[in-house]
């Protein structure tokens, strides 16, 4: 496990399987809190995560109930399972990754994942983000937000698929099993990465 003396606290937002930038961020922290007071905003990695596929780039994307509208702080967003994303999600990251080399070796921590359903957004997220953090093997706790409030070292908007890398990683390109095809892509999901760096995902980061 890596836990680095830095003395910042940050503060992220949720995120479904989130980009390789975002532990970056966590792991070149001491304290890391997730907001859980913001409204919930469309088409940002709080719902969604990019993975490489033998298409190319592939976005999933966790559906959620309806709001009428209204803005609702993230805690309470509720996953909408009418829809069979988890079936749809679990056999696109199998797809992408089954020719990985450690995707084998990991596939049983995630595959509960998208079996039980979790009622909340937030809750998911979390769980998912402490298993990968776990995973790729920085040690460090998660904390929540007391309220919404401004900090000096804010991700909460920065990091965003819409968005370039606030981060930038140094250590050049890594092994993707689709790289023959369309070149390295970064700052995918951070299972771009374990699953195909395994222990070694945390030297990259």
């Amino acid at each position: 496990m890596t836990s680095k003396s830095n003395t910042c606290e940050i503060v992220l937002s949720t995120a479904y399987l989130p980009p390789i930038e975002y532990f970056s961020a966590i792991l070149n922290s001491s304290i890391c809190r997730i907001e859980q007071f913001e409204n919930y905003q469309k088409q940002s990695y709080r719902s969604r995560c990019h993975i490489y596929s033998a298409n190319g780039i592939l976005s999933l994307v966790i559906p959620v109930m309806r709001n009428n509208g209204h803005s609702v702080p993230v805690r309470d967003i509720r996953i909408d399972y009418s829809k069979q994303w988890q079936q749809q999600h679990w056999m696109a990251i199998m797809s992408a990754y089954n020719k990985s080399p450690f995707f084998e070796f990991y596939q049983d921590d995630f595959a509960p994942f998208y079996k039980t359903q979790e009622k909340y957004l937030f809750d998911f997220n979390l769980k998912l983000t402490a298993l990968l953090l776990n995973l790729v093997g920085i040690k460090r706790e998660l904390f929540l937000t007391d309220s919404f409030e401004s900090h000096e070292f804010d991700f909460r908007e920065s990091i965003h698929p819409k968005k370039p890398s606030v981060i930038q990683n140094k250590n050049g390109q890594y092994l993707q099993v689709f790289a023959h095809k369309y070149g390295f892509l970064a700052n995918l999901s951070i299972v771009d990465l374990l699953f195909n760096e395994g222990p070694d995902s945390v030297s990259y980061l």
